[in-house]
């Protein structure tokens, strides 16, 4: 469905943007009066990586007056596969500061307002005052929840993205724009239970499909501010592309929806931690009392090749990740082989006396594996916080991290 355009036009163009914008000044529906809306337009980015740097970037160089960024993290060269905005000059440098100066590269005439802070419940409200509109490139669920609440609260449209390996979706939720369009609560009433989709730290994604899904948000964000074609307001779009296939589904306004619908439950900022979980609740348990550093696992390691300790080191991990780094002398489980219980067939029986170690990239898998063991009778089994991400910062910088 058409929407009227979020901005007012500026009064005027500089002969220097008119040179810019020119082949925006060409399109007849976004001609003159488009551009100044794009130049009056104050557009808030949530995130500089995998979507944030293509969005920055065409955001900037579309002429959108005023870009805010919000982003704590610094640049890691595992970013450089995917977050085009930053370069090989900038690992260690905070991701606000390398955006800021790509975005002047680009367009120099584009005010930036760096929010360098870690978006929460405190701040949240403050930081999109103001904004005619959210760009969405976060990557987690609490995130995604707190943003979709605080920008209904305020009246805010915001386009979304998601990325996963070789898949991608994007949309549009205004409820506050029209009395049938969805928030992202419509789409997704709950969060997936903890530990069932990866992130992208851990299950990947192919990096070009940042920019795909990206540049579907600023087209979408474009046509928001300016008031032209069809936004993607109650429609998913979804991108697979192995296949190279688009397709979009309707998203329908859910009249039990706990923030948009007839009778809200959700009626302010909640703990979206608490809400989304990082692992499970039996993980949790499970892991209380039964975590041990790599520093205690180092010890271990030596001390079953003194023969001292004899124990089973599992890595939960996934073979390609497997190839990438290990800890010497595990051996190779995959998660999804404990959720479905072939895995129990491959431990030492529970009266053999061997305690059963797990560990993954940084926890949080081996635990959900660790209430399984621990499910089947393995009492003294543990897991390993921090996974081999801390392995390799702590016992052996030797190994490549990812």
């Amino acid at each position: 469905m058409s929407l009227p355009p979020l901005v007012e036009p500026a009064a005027e163009l500089t002969q220097d943007e008119v040179r810019r914008y020119s082949r925006h000044l060409i399109i007849p529906d976004v001609g003159m009066t488009g551009q100044k809306r794009l130049k009056n337009a104050k557009v808030l980015v949530i995130g500089a990586g995998g979507l944030g740097s293509p969005a920055l970037l065409y955001l900037a160089a579309a002429g959108v007056g005023t870009i805010g960024l919000v982003e704590f993290d610094e640049v890691d060269e595992s970013n450089l596969q995917r977050q085009v905005i930053h370069g090989q000059s900038d690992i260690g440098r905070p991701k606000a500061e390398s955006a800021r100066e790509s975005i002047a590269e680009v367009n120099p005439l584009v005010h930036v307002v760096v929010h360098h802070e870690r978006l929460d419940n405190d701040n949240v409200m403050r930081i999109f005052e103001g904004y005619d509109l959210i760009v969405d490139g976060t990557d987690n669920f609490a995130t995604r929840y707190l943003v979709n609440d605080a920008a209904y609260f305020l009246k805010i449209p915001y386009v979304w993205g998601s990325i996963y390996r070789f898949d991608g979706q994007a949309s549009v939720f205004a409820p506050t724009l029209g009395d049938d369009l969805p928030c992202y609560r419509c789409l997704y009433p709950e969060p997936p239970p903890p530990g069932m989709v990866p992130s992208c730290a851990e299950g990947g994604v192919l990096g070009v499909l940042c920019a795909s899904v990206g540049s579907v948000q600023v087209t979408e964000a474009i046509k928001l501010l300016t008031g032209i074609g069809e936004p993607l307001a109650g429609q998913l779009m979804i991108y697979d592309a192995l296949e190279m296939e688009y397709r979009k589904l309707n998203v329908r306004k859910d009249p039990n929806c706990a923030l948009c619908g007839e009778h809200p439950t959700v009626t302010g900022l909640i703990d979206y931690e608490t809400f989304c979980g990082a692992v499970s609740e039996e993980a949790s348990e499970a892991a209380a009392g039964s975590t041990i550093s790599v520093t205690t696992l180092s010890h271990m390691l030596k001390e079953r090749e003194n023969g001292e300790r004899d124990f089973v080191l599992v890595d939960v991990r996934e073979p390609n990740e497997y190839e990438i780094n290990r800890i010497p002398g595990s051996v190779l489980i995959p998660k999804g082989e404990f959720l479905n219980g072939n895995a129990l067939g491959e431990l030492p029986g529970v009266d053999s006396g061997k305690q059963i170690v797990l560990h993954c990239k940084t926890g949080v898998r081996s635990a959900e594996a660790l209430a399984v063991v621990k499910g089947a009778g393995y009492a003294d089994a543990v897991h390993v916080g921090g996974g081999v991400v801390a392995w390799v910062d702590q016992i052996d910088p030797s190994q490549p991290a990812y």
